[in-house]
């Protein structure tokens, strides 16, 4: 339960790999740029499981795993709602930049 306002909902956080980001291109074969909180700009892949499942778009709020052996690449691994994203945004978890 929270003891926050009424319209709060308890999200899905990053695990200790993941890290938010948000969609900035449309790249096409499953792939998207996004902007991670991190400051890395990386290329992210949607998995198999959420391509037909999860439409992602620009400006979209996401949970990325960047790769290991290459930190400029990651998986995406959560989409968030708008509504999600404008909560996230609000509590200072997604810095919009200029």
């Amino acid at each position: 339960m929270s003891d926050d306002d009424g319209g709060r909902t308890d999200l899905r956080m990053p695990d200790e790999d993941e890290v938010f980001a948000v969609v900035t291109n449309m790249l096409g074969a499953n792939r998207v740029k996004v902007r991670c909180m991190d400051g890395v700009e990386r290329t992210a892949r949607i998995p198999g499981r959420m391509q037909k499942r999860v439409w992602i778009r620009e400006d979209d709020v996401v949970l990325v795993e960047p790769w290991d052996w290459q930190d400029e690449k990651a998986d995406i691994t959560w989409r968030y709602e708008k509504q999600e994203a404008d909560q996230l945004r609000d509590e200072g978890h997604i810095q919009e930049t200029a």
